[in-house]
C-alpha cells in the first residue's frame, strides 16, 4: 500500500521548504517521489529538489486541481507502476483547491493501492489575515479540508499574533493538528507526532463531504451577492484558479544589475502599478557575471546566490495583471 501526503498551501507560504524537511527528518528511509504543479508556465523549483534524489513530475501547462484532473490522475498512476514508491508527496499549486486533489487521489484509489496518510495545509502565518479576505475561496478550501496545518515564519512573529492566527485557523477547521512552532525548532519526531495526530482524523475528512447549498467558501449562505470567500456571485458556484488568478512567466537574457533588481522587487512587492501581485520568484543572470535567485510575496522578498541555468526566467502570479509594464519593469 502505497501512502500519499498532500502538502499544500497558499502561494508563497513555505511548502517547498517544509517538503524538504520532511524528506530529511521524517521519511527518511523510505522511496519517495514527488509530484508537483506549478500553476504557471515555468517551473523554478525543479532542480532545486532533484538534489535531494527526488523525482519530479513538473505539470506546468495548469493546475492539478482544475484543468489537469484528468491528467493527474493518469500522471499519478504511471508514478506508481514505475517506481512503485512507499511514499508520494503531492505539491499542488498554491493557488489549488485541497478538496479537488484529495476528489483526483480518491478516483486513482479505485484501481490502484494507496491512501491518503495526511493533507497537511502550510499557512504563512503572516499572511492568513489578508489571504482569507482577499482570496477566501482558495484559502479557506486548503485550511478547512486539511488535516495537518503548519503555520511558516512564526519565528517573525510575536505571542500574541502566533495565537491570534491559531484562533482565526480553528475557526475554519477545529480538528487539525496545528504546528505553531518554528521549523528550525522542531526534531523530526515532534514532526511526527503532529503528523499522526493529523492522521487519526483523516478517516473523519474521508466522510466529510460540502453539501448542496454551500458556496466554494464552505460556507452557507441565505442570501445571493457576496460570499464569505471575497468575490462576488450570481448564485453559487465554484471558481477555478484559472479564472481569478494569471501566471505570467517569461525567460529572460537581460543582465541585471543589483540596483535595477532592488528597484524590481520593491516595485513589485510595495506598489499596485503591476496588478495584485501575490508570488514571483525568478532567477536571473547579474551583470557581474554571478545568478541570483528571488521570491517574493507581498510585502516581502529574499534574494539568494543562484547556480548558472540556459537562460533567466521570471514567473509573476496575482490577479488584473499588467503584462505590458511587466516586460518593461523586467527590461524583456
Amino acid at each position: 500500500m502505497t501512502k500519499v501526503d498532500i502538502i499544500s498551501g497558499f502561494l508563497g507560504a513555505g511548502k517547498t521548504t517544509f517538503i524538504k524537511q520532511l524528506i530529511e527528518q521524517v521519511f527518511t528511509g523510505e522511496k519517495l517521489v514527488l509530484i508537483e504543479n506549478e500553476f504557471g508556465e515555468i517551473g523554478i523549483d525543479g532542480g532545486f529538489l532533484k538534489d535531494a534524489g527526488i523525482e519530479i513530475t513538473e505539470m506546468n501547462s495548469g493546475c492539478i486541481c482544475c484543468t489537469l484532473v484528468g491528467d493527474f490522475s493518469k500522471a499519478l498512476q504511471k508514478v506508481l507502476e514505475e517506481y512503485k514508491p512507499d511514499r508520494v508527496l503531492i505539491e499542488p499549486s498554491g493557488v489549488g483547491k485541497l478538496s479537488d486533489i484529495v476528489k483526483a487521489i480518491e478516483d486513482v484509489k479505485k484501481d490502484a493501492e494507496i491512501e491518503i496518510s495526511g493533507r497537511i495545509t502550510v499557512v504563512d502565518g503572516k499572511k492568513a489575515v489578508l489571504y482569507l479576505k482577499n482570496f477566501g475561496e482558495f484559502f479557506e478550501d486548503q485550511v478547512k479540508h486539511a488535516s495537518t496545518i503548519v503555520i511558516s515564519r512564526t519565528q517573525m512573529m510575536s505571542g500574541e499574533k502566533i495565537e491570534e492566527c491559531v484562533h482565526i485557523l480553528r475557526e475554519e477547521n477545529a480538528e487539525a493538528a496545528i504546528i505553531s512552532t518554528p521549523w528550525d525548532e522542531l526534531s523530526g519526531e515532534a514532526v511526527c507526532r503532529a503528523l499522526d495526530h493529523g492522521a487519526e482524523i483523516e478517516e473523519f475528512l474521508q466522510n466529510h463531504s460540502e453539501h448542496e447549498g454551500e458556496c466554494g467558501c464552505g460556507h452557507h449562505h441565505e442570501h445571493e451577492g457576496e460570499c464569505g470567500c471575497g468575490h462576488h456571485h450570481h448564485g453559487h458556484h465554484h471558481h477555478h484558479a484559472d479564472e481569478i488568478f494569471t501566471s505570467w512567466g517569461k525567460e529572460t537574457a537581460h543582465k541585471y544589475t543589483d540596483e535595477e533588481l532592488d528597484f524590481l522587487l520593491k516595485a513589485l512587492s510595495e506598489t499596485e502599478g503591476y496588478g495584485t501581485i501575490l508570488r514571483s520568484k525568478g532567477i536571473i543572470p547579474m551583470a557581474d557575471g554571478t545568478w541570483k535567485q528571488f521570491d517574493l510575496v507581498p510585502e516581502e522578498y529574499e534574494v539568494r546566490e543562484g547556480k548558472a541555468d540556459y537562460t533567466g526566467r521570471v514567473c509573476v502570479i496575482g490577479t488584473d495583471l499588467k503584462e505590458e509594464e511587466l516586460l518593461k519593469l523586467f527590461h524583456i
